[in-house]
């Protein structure tokens, strides 16, 4: 069993040696061996340039045209079972609250809820496609499923510390609290809708935003910077999430 094997090593061997021998040493080798002695040359041909065409490439993000029209305004159907649009949701760009109904995202909020995966599921993808829907993006295991220690069940909802913190002593008379005025702050980001200041509203009109209000926003004064915004994100993006197995709301041509 053993000669066996090692034969056929050396004949797969033999044969590898011919298969990727280059033209010229296959030619030496052939008139070595001559013609049953004869003598006469053996002639090679001499190998031809490759005809292989260029593979046509496969289109990318950056060479599809996105029109994002059909994510502002498509029905998104709630946790809270009320159907609403993502225009509804971000303008104005506040957390809304309906007590009639139940309190989770977009509705209201709880300490636990995936706030930031549902808005950019509601902005990215097609919400009437089958199997997917606001938590679509939560329920991918990339996130931790929970907060490592539970929430408090009174304000501020904050949960306990890790570790042994520090804690102030006395009568806290020794504190230095700020008493500036309003004015003497600069607002930073906007946290009405976590992630519309920070993924729709970008570049020069950032600042603007931000020193604006809501009353603003509901007269669609950014509107069509959100659009233009979440059409460059989808030239970022929208081939991978496409490649993901997912429906986006963008449309493309």
């Amino acid at each position: 069993m053993r000669a066996n094997r090692f034969s056929t090593s050396r004949f797969s061997l033999s044969r590898a040696a011919l298969i990727f021998a280059t033209p010229v040493a296959l030619a030496t080798l052939l008139t070595a061996c001559g013609d049953n002695g004869s003598g006469s040359a053996v002639v090679v041909p001499a190998p031809q340039p490759s005809t292989t065409g260029t593979p046509t490439p496969t289109p990318t993000s950056s060479t599809i045209a996105y029109n994002v029209d059909n994510c502002f305004t498509q029905k998104i159907q709630g946790q809270t079972g009320k159907t609403t649009t993502l225009e509804d949701i971000i303008i104005p760009d506040t957390l809304k609250l309906d007590f009639t109904r139940p309190t989770r995202f977009p509705n209201g909020r709880h300490p636990s809820d995936p706030v930031v995966d549902i808005l950019l599921a509601t902005i990215f993808l097609d919400m009437s496609a089958s199997g997917q829907g606001p938590n679509t993006l939560a329920s991918i295991p990339l996130d931790p499923p929970s907060n490592d220690k539970p929430f408090s069940l009174d304000f501020p909802f904050l949960a306990a510390p890790n570790g042994a913190p520090l804690r102030a002593s006395g009568t806290g008379s020794n504190f230095d609290f700020r008493t500036d005025a309003d004015a003497g702050y600069v607002i930073v980001d906007r946290m009405g809708n976590p992630a519309v200041a920070t993924a729709l509203i970008r570049g020069a009109k950032k600042t603007e935003y931000n020193d604006d209000n809501p009353t603003v926003d509901a007269t669609h004064k950014y509107l069509e910077e959100e659009k233009e915004d979440l059409t460059d994100r989808f030239v970022s993006i929208g081939d991978d999430l496409v490649g993901l197995g997912l429906k986006i709301c963008a449309t493309t041509s």
